[in-house]
């Protein structure tokens, strides 16, 4: 079964520290290196998401971004 472009799924094992790897195909994709500052995001009912820094940066600025501007008055 191929993998669609785009995709990834795989299993992780936790070692006795509690790291996981991230499988090379999984850091290619999003351009992880060595020294990358990632974000762990969790919740008890939907799980843990792992997210580069600057994309939430970018994320959580456009938001903030977002709230300064004044709504428009309905007609």
């Amino acid at each position: 079964m191929e993998t669609p472009e785009g995709k990834f799924a795989s299993t992780v094992r936790v070692g006795e520290k509690g790291q996981i790897v991230i499988p090379k195909m999984a850091r290619d994709m999003f351009n992880i290196q060595p020294g990358d500052t990632l974000l762990l995001l969790a919740d008890a009912n939907r799980g843990i998401a792992i997210v580069r820094q600057e994309l939430f940066a970018e994320f959580t600025e456009n938001v903030l971004q977002g709230m300064g501007q004044p709504e428009e008055p309905e007609p």
